[in-house]
């Protein structure tokens, strides 16, 4: 393997049944079809093909930290008496770490670069499993291109792994560019060697459709979508479309989805977990379809509402109220002085005589979007209590969007009555 290694490689050491004397040795075969030497620690043979500038070795007190000074490395006579030491404290499994401390310097100089030896609890609780992540957040550098390890050690660490990679990229803004896992075959004595990076990148996307699902902002996907290799009009679509929609102009972000829609069923991504979570994005996306704006904008403030983004559940829902007083007036929805004309006619009109639950309704919805709009405080007592008690707030916002979505808010005689005083 050619080029620059990564900074560092984060290797597992377990132990086995006491009859087997240590690791098989075995001759292992990676994705592109290189095979290492006959090695019995696998981390050795990666090492020796990814090229890391510092090698991490993770094991508990009682793994065969022994295996690494009497196995596929030879020292001679180096270090003889720290080595039957290891070897007592192996068979006792009590390795302190003050004695892997004094032997990192035989690895160093039989690799030739700094090796870390470090102790780490069983990982049998949630604290040991949470104190695994400090320990590696404590050895990983800051921003460091790191690859792990995970073929030794005990059978639930390549889950620990998985989430020690996630943690590591926010805690440490590592950059994991391979999770590395050399099987054994037993029946053919095949050793394949898997990368399970792609589990990392699965996870990534899942969590890039949280942040969209919370926020609302499906712009978090187009560097996925680029570089799973999406034709470009269709990721600047979808980027033009998520800044409309951010602004609320569901009008103009809808005429940048419909295309993206209709190309989504049928694009063909470079990488799997991109084909297997489009159709989630599709899903999220279904809003499009409503057929009049202001049932799009009812959809999304339910949305929102559903992930407590109460800022724009209550934007949307008013502005669906105004956009439905246009499709009455048969006034452009899109132009602002035609919405403003509505409202204020319909204003007029709930003052003039209307249902009081209509007007209380209406009004209480403007009060609660100028206020959240503006982060004021109310000024009048029922928006003060709403916006005071979080579950009053969700479920005065679903009466009210229910309300607009039966009609009662704008009823249609009063939208009428609206309409023929133009």
């Amino acid at each position: 393997m050619s080029g620059k290694g990564p900074d560092l490689l984060v290797t597992f050491l377990g132990r086995v049944p006491k009859g087997e004397g240590g690791y098989r040795r075995t001759v292992y075969r990676f994705p592109d079809g290189e095979r290492t030497a006959e090695v019995a620690f696998f981390g050795w043979a990666l090492q020796e093909r990814v090229r890391a500038a510092r090698l991490l070795v993770l094991g508990t007190s009682g793994s065969m930290w022994d295996h690494l000074f009497e196995g596929d490395i030879q020292h001679g006579e180096r270090g003889e008496a720290q080595r039957l030491a290891l070897i007592e404290a192996v068979e006792a499994r009590d390795v302190p770490q003050a004695l892997l401390d004094g032997m990192e310097p035989l690895l160093k100089e039989a690799l030739g670069i700094p090796v870390r030896l470090r102790i780490i609890p069983y990982c049998r609780t949630e604290a040991e499993q949470a104190e695994l992540l400090r320990v590696l957040a404590e050895e990983v550098p800051e921003r460091a291109a790191l690859h792990l390890d995970v073929s030794h050690g005990f059978r639930h660490l390549p889950m620990l792994a998985l989430v020690a990679a996630l943690y590591l990229q926010k805690a440490r803004q590592a950059r994991v560019e391979a999770i590395w896992y050399g099987a054994y075959d037993p029946d053919t004595g095949d050793a394949p060697v898997y990368d399970l990076n792609g589990l990392l990148r699965m996870v990534d996307w899942l969590q890039a459709l949280q942040h969209f699902d919370e926020s609302g902002d499906y712009g978090v996907l187009v560097p996925r979508l680029r570089r799973a290799g999406l034709p470009g009009e269709l990721c600047d679509a979808l980027e033009r479309a998520s800044f409309l929609e951010n602004i609320l102009n569901v009008g103009a972000a809808t005429g940048e989805l419909r295309p993206v829609l209709r190309v989504l069923p049928e694009a063909r991504p470079d990488v799997p977990e991109a084909g297997l979570l489009l159709p989630l994005v599709r899903q999220r996306l279904e809003w499009v379809a409503e057929p009049r704006q202001f049932e799009k904008q009812i959809a999304l403030a339910r949305r929102a509402l559903a992930h407590r983004d109460y800022l724009r559940a209550t934007l949307y829902a008013f502005e669906s109220v105004i956009t439905r007083l246009c499709l009455h007036a048969g006034a452009d929805v899109n132009r602002h002085e035609a919405r403003e004309r509505a409202r204020k006619r319909y204003e007029e009109a709930l003052h003039a005589g209307a249902d009081a639950q209509e007007r209380e309704g209406y009004l209480l919805l403007k009060r609660l979007r100028n206020q959240v709009a503006h982060g004021t405080r109310g000024t009048r007592g029922e928006v003060q209590r709403t916006l005071a008690d979080e579950a009053l707030m969700r479920q005065t916002l679903e009466r009210l969007i229910h309300a607009i979505e039966t009609g009662a808010l704008p009823s249609a005689a009063l939208a009428a009555r609206e309409t023929d005083s133009q």
